[in-house]
């Protein structure tokens, strides 16, 4: 599965922020806007240790809330990559409705072709290519639907005891799998790394529990938001790229972004949308110093906004910036007919 690095520094792309979100299969990262307040969801522990130690950036959506979301269907539109809306058509054939079955989902990205010194701080490299497995929590019936796909032919391998079903051929490199853990546990992703998360549950590997930078900081985002992720330092260089581009122009920015240890995303609703990004750098001092690059960054990306999506820079405008130790946060909000008039205006297409 390969990702894009461009810089997206045209107003239109604003919603590429969220890509590493969409890219996993998530559908509405910025599409939590509601008249009414949507509680955080909070993922039990006992699902994340389900997960290899090594993945790269780990995210949750509290599906269920999201499909009562004003606008859900719209940005759903926008958003979902036709990979994924293929692989809910092949769950749907089986008698599995995805929009009232699966209540919550949990992935991780595995990034492809990085050692640990070139993931780790202090490196300049991104993630080129990755993989996902995720698990969709819900109410299923896996003997009917397994029954199914067994009669369908559909290519399948064992893995301690487990079946797991191709979504496609079963010998192409990004084809998918799944399997049930149990009838109200779903487990997706890449051949490779979904047998890894078997050996996890078996204790033959380590899990998530056990990454030491990781795990705390997804202890802390837990709960904050219906939408939330944590990004190790690979995919916190990617992010920055796609979040403020702008920033990179500036010749001192590269290694500050390098030296960046962690980024934490939340989306929570309200009367509206609340976006915030944390970003964990090396020190207090790369912490003020990527503070004043952001809104350097931002007052720019609003210049180009003011004319062709003023409610785009009217967003900017709002957005602010907050050092704090080695902190910086950042936090954009949207009203209601904000959110509608960025949907009008394809902000949020992101089709890959």
């Amino acid at each position: 599965m390969k990702l894009t690095t461009k810089s997206w520094v045209t107003p239109t792309r604003f919603g590429a922020t969220f890509r590493r979100l969409v890219t996993a299969g998530v559908l509405m990262a910025m599409s939590l806007a509601v008249p009414k307040p949507a509680r955080a969801g909070r993922l039990g522990a006992d699902v994340i240790a389900l997960f290899p130690k090594e993945v790269g950036e780990f995210a949750y959506a509290d599906l269920k809330k999201a499909r009562s979301l004003k606008w859900f269907p719209q940005l759903q539109e926008q958003m979902i990559p036709d990979k994924f809306r293929q692989f809910e058509k092949f769950l749907a054939s089986a008698g599995v409705d995805p929009n009232s079955q699966v209540d919550e989902l949990a992935w991780g990205l595995v990034a492809e072709g990085m050692s640990a010194k070139t993931e780790d701080a202090g490196s300049a490299a991104v993630p080129t290519g990755e993989e996902i497995v995720g698990v969709a929590l819900g109410n299923y019936n896996p003997s009917s639907t397994e029954a199914f796909f067994k009669q369908q032919k559909l290519p399948t391998f064992k893995a301690r005891g487990y079946t797991l079903h191709a979504f496609g051929t079963g010998s192409g490199s990004n084809d998918l799998f799944f399997f049930f853990i149990d009838s109200n546990t779903a487990a997706f992703g890449h051949r490779a790394i979904l047998e890894k998360m078997i050996e996890v549950r078996f204790g033959s590997e380590e899990g998530l529990l056990r990454n030491e930078k990781l795990f705390p900081l997804i202890n802390e985002a837990n709960g904050s938001g219906v939408v939330w992720a944590v990004l190790n330092p690979a995919y916190t260089r990617l992010a920055m790229q796609q979040l403020a581009p702008e920033v990179e122009q500036f010749p001192e920015a590269a290694k500050l972004v390098a030296r960046m240890q962690n980024m934490i995303i939340t989306v929570e609703a309200s009367s509206g949308v609340d976006g915030k990004f944390q970003a964990v750098c090396g020190s207090t001092e790369d912490a003020n110093t990527l503070g004043q690059l952001l809104q350097a960054g931002f007052l720019y990306k609003r210049y180009q906004a003011q004319k062709d999506n003023p409610d785009l820079a009217q967003l900017l405008d709002q957005a602010r910036v907050t050092p704090a130790g080695d902190r910086v946060t950042l936090r954009m909000s949207l009203t209601d007919e904000q959110m509608t008039s960025l949907i009008r205006k394809n902000t949020f297409a992101l089709k890959m």
